[in-house]
């Protein structure tokens, strides 16, 4: 065997190592630090220093959907809470909400949880037409996932207007609408993480996650395979903590638990590189 047929075997063990284990191609990258040989180029060997970047931004990603996910437990704490009883993200719940309503003759709580599902639907709409659908020659973290986070911040902004417009009096009537307008946001953002082509990666719905997490823990799966999942977990009770906390007791700071955190992603974002990732991100 010559050494041009040679190398890439080498380079392509440890994919088929790690699918045969169950692991994901993502999780390889995020643990092992680079990323695997695209199999349509099997002569293509990494370059160091493009495996070491690319290894750099997936671990950047990872952090800022960590960061999108406590921005989701405080929206749907804040929804609970005080926007009439109603997930601005957990539509499973208030599809759940909305079968209650029906059973027990609800119309109040049917409005808003219906109310909230069509808004995270149009949301979801929006996002995907703006953040598009994953390419093979996407980089880690395509400046289309951006400008749909900036749809998401317009959003809010919007949702902040009407918070500190509403808070003397509180209508019901307004929170509906604000209500609403979180849902449509998040459902932007759960296109956006989309975008990145990644089965089981979501900054929004994670009872997936949750699972993967337990089954990795039956199967006794090393702690660095399962820490990213319990990061994002770990991020949305705190997120939901804090959105309480808020919600109940410093209402006038509501807007500002979501806004910092989105403003804080699209400022990292916007600096991420766009030059494609050795083993494409679409692809894992």
């Amino acid at each position: 065997m010559s050494c041009a047929e040679l190398v890439p075997q080498v380079f392509r063990q440890p994919d088929r190592l790690s699918r045969s284990s169950g692991q994901s191609v993502y999780e390889e990258q995020f643990v092992k630090g680079w990323p695997t040989v695209p199999r349509s180029e099997p002569s293509v060997v990494p370059v160091g220093g493009a495996t070491a970047r690319d290894a750099r931004l997936l671990r950047r990603r990872h952090a800022l959907v960590v960061v999108l996910t406590f921005l989701t437990g405080a929206a749907d704490a804040v929804g609970f809470l005080a926007l009439g009883g109603a997930f601005s993200s957990v539509m499973t719940g208030n599809m759940v909400l909305l079968g209650l309503s029906a059973g027990r003759g609800n119309a109040e709580l049917a409005v808003t949880a219906g109310s909230a599902i069509v808004s995270f639907i149009a949301g979801v709409l929006a996002g995907a037409r703006v953040a598009g659908a994953a390419r093979p020659d996407d980089p880690v973290w395509p400046r289309r996932v951006t400008t749909a986070l900036g749809l998401e911040l317009l959003v809010f902004l919007a949702f902040l207007v009407v918070w500190e417009v509403n808070l003397p009096d509180h209508s019901e009537r307004v929170d509906l609408t604000l209500l609403m307008l979180s849902a449509a946001a998040l459902g932007v953002q759960s296109s956006a993480i989309q975008r990145f082509g990644v089965p089981g990666l979501s900054s929004t719905y994670l009872t997936g996650t949750l699972t993967s997490l337990i089954g990795g823990v039956a199967a006794r799966s090393p702690w660095h395979r399962l820490r990213p999942k319990a990061e994002i977990l770990l991020a949305l009770m705190c997120g939901a903590a804090v959105g309480a906390l808020v919600a109940l007791h410093q209402p006038a700071w509501a807007p500002a638990l979501l806004l910092v955190p989105l403003v804080t992603v699209i400022a990292v974002a916007a600096r991420m590189p766009q030059e494609p990732a050795v083993e494409s991100p679409a692809s894992v």
